[in-house]
C-alpha cells in the first residue's frame, strides 16, 4: 500500500506542480492543425499534408466514406476525402483520427492498459457520434458540429495517459489493478485538463475532458457532454442503475434520444457498427 499512496501522491503534487510528463499530439495532427488556422490554405495543400501519413490518410477515406457523411459516390483518394469532409472539420477530425498514435508504450504491460484505455474510448465515442448522427437529422440547426463532437469523445479520457506513464515508475502499481483504476477515476479528468491546455485545444474541450464523469455538471441545453454521457452509459461506465436511468430520461426529454429504448434498436446498432468500423 506505501507505493500505491506514494504513486497517488506524487501525481498530486506533480499536477499541482505542473511537472507531470504529458503526451504529444501526432506531428501530422500539428501539421494539419497549424494549416487549417492559415486563411490561405486550399484543399490541394491540406491533402499533400494529409497523404505523407499513411493512416491518417487511410482514416479520412474511412471518414469520407461512411455512413455518417451520407456515404453517396464512394471516394478514392484523399484530396477527394478532403473536399467531402471540408477544411471546416477537417482539423477536428485530422487531429481525432491521429489519436491512436499517442496510445502507445514500449513497456508491455503500460502498452496493455493503454490499448484497453483506447478501445473502452472507441466504444464510447462510436455511441455519441451515432446519436449525434441521428440528433442532427432532427436538429439541423443545432449550433453543436460532428466534427467537435469526435474530437472531444476521443479525447475525454486522455487523462489516463500520464498516469499510466508515472505509474510504470511504479511497477509494484500494476499488481493492484484495483488501486490504479481508483487514481485514474479520482486524477485523469484533472490530469485530462492539462493534456488539452498543453494541445492548445479551445477552452470548450478542456471543459468538457474535465466535467464528463462530474454528474453534478448537467447542461440545462443539448450539450456534447449528454452524447458522450450516453456512450458512457451504453458502455457501462457509469455502473449505478438509478444514475442511468435519470440520465437516459432527461436525454429523451432534451431531445437526444428520441426513446429510452432507442440505443437497443436495430436502427441505433446498424449505425453504430458502421461508424465503429471507422476506427478499425
Amino acid at each position: 500500500m506505501g507505493t500505491e499512496n506514494a504513486l497517488y501522491t506524487i501525481l498530486v503534487e506533480k499536477i499541482k506542480q505542473k511537472s507531470l510528463v504529458l503526451p504529444t499530439l501526432p506531428e501530422v495532427a500539428l501539421k494539419v492543425r497549424e494549416a487549417a488556422d492559415d486563411p490561405q490554405i486550399n484543399l490541394g495543400q491540406m491533402s499533400d499534408i494529409i497523404s505523407h501519413d499513411p493512416a491518417l490518410s487511410m482514416g479520412m477515406l474511412k471518414v469520407a466514406n461512411s455512413a455518417i457523411l451520407g456515404r453517396g459516390v464512394k471516394v478514392e483518394t484523399v484530396n477527394q476525402a478532403v473536399t467531402r469532409i471540408g477544411l471546416r472539420q477537417i482539423k477536428s477530425i485530422a487531429t481525432a483520427m491521429a489519436l491512436e498514435q499517442v496510445f502507445v508504450s514500449e513497456n508491455e504491460i503500460v502498452s496493455l492498459y493503454l490499448k484497453k484505455s483506447w478501445a473502452k474510448t472507441i466504444d464510447v465515442a462510436s455511441v455519441a457520434i451515432t446519436l449525434m448522427t441521428f440528433y442532427q437529422k432532427e436538429h439541423k440547426h443545432s449550433p453543436l458540429t460532428l466534427d467537435t463532437l469526435t474530437l472531444a469523445a476521443l479525447i475525454h479520457s486522455i487523462g489516463v495517459l500520464p498516469i499510466l506513464t508515472e505509474a510504470e515508475c511504479h511497477p509494484d502499481v500494476f499488481a493492484n489493478p484495483t488501486f490504479l483504476q481508483q487514481a485514474i477515476i479520482k486524477l485523469s479528468s484533472k490530469v485530462g485538463a492539462e493534456v488539452t491546455r498543453a494541445w492548445d485545444l479551445s477552452e470548450e474541450f478542456t471543459e468538457i475532458v474535465q466535467n464528463w464523469s462530474d454528474l453534478t455538471v448537467l447542461p440545462a441545453e443539448v450539450s456534447y457532454l449528454d452524447f458522450i454521457r450516453a456512450g458512457a452509459i451504453y458502455n457501462g461506465i457509469f455502473k449505478n442503475e438509478a444514475t442511468q436511468e435519470v440520465l437516459i430520461k432527461s436525454y429523451v426529454n432534451k431531445g437526444v434520444l428520441p426513446d429510452i429504448d432507442f440505443m437497443n434498436s436495430d436502427e441505433f446498432k446498424d449505425l453504430l457498427h458502421d461508424v465503429k468500423s471507422m476506427f478499425n
